[in-house]
């Protein structure tokens, strides 16, 4: 995936959690949805974050991986 990719698909998931947010009823359905979609989105801007970071060293952006979920949602902000 490339950088516009990634952030396209960054940018489809803050659409789709402003659509679910404002929505009047929130089932569990929508809340795992909800959970699902910031974790998604958070490993995204880490790949982002790590790919400016093979940049600004002269690596090669696409060896950056996405992380799991569990690293990614550990990190302290």
């Amino acid at each position: 995936m490339d950088d516009s990719e990634i952030r396209s698909r960054i940018d489809a998931l803050v659409e789709e959690e402003h659509r679910l947010r404002d929505s009047a009823e929130h089932t569990e359905e929508q809340r795992a949805r909800l959970r699902a979609i910031e974790e998604e989105r958070d490993q995204l801007w880490d790949l982002v974050r790590q790919r400016d970071a093979k940049r600004q060293y002269d690596e090669d952006p696409d060896t950056a991986q996405v992380r799991p979920k569990s690293e990614v949602e550990g990190y302290l902000q």
